[in-house]
């Protein structure tokens, strides 16, 4: 399971996942990639279950890249247990995902092999995305060229 080895804050607040993401959102390092279309808060058990449906898909031909990574942590206070007494024990790590942002690619493969391959990873998460190419990627944010 991915986590960071160390972190500023033990405890960080909730926060809210409007606009559109600021980084990752070109196809970099492969060839297709995983858009997401719509915001939401990503596991690390989540991207687990991405990266092991890509890898599984993947053999030994072609290559993948997850561009997302846990590093906020979520509380949970225990069950049975009175309201008050200070926030929650971290229990796991979410990555928060923004509309626009590219969360896997893929590289090494034909299109007809990353489009099934990223459309199993798709069913793992818990947003809406999108199916995008290097071409399609870089025509719709041409400040990346």
């Amino acid at each position: 399971m991915l986590m960071p080895k160390k972190t500023k804050y033990r405890k960080v607040q909730k926060g809210r996942i409007n606009g559109r993401s600021k980084g990752a959102r070109t196809v970099m390092f492969g060839e297709y990639g995983l858009m997401a279309v719509e915001p939401a808060r990503i596991s690390a058990r989540h991207i687990e279950a991405i990266r092991v449906a890509v890898n599984r898909h993947l053999k030994k031909v072609g290559e993948s890249f997850l561009r997302i990574f846990p590093d906020i942590p979520v509380t949970k206070k225990p069950a049975e247990t009175r309201m008050g007494k200070g926030k929650g024990n971290p229990e796991y790590w979410v990555s928060r995902v923004k509309r626009g942002r590219i969360i896997i690619e893929v590289g090494g493969v034909s299109r007809e092999e990353a489009k099934v391959i990223l459309e199993q990873a798709a069913y793992k998460l818990p947003m809406k995305t999108r199916f995008i190419d290097k071409a399609t990627s870089i025509a719709e944010n041409p400040s990346v060229s």
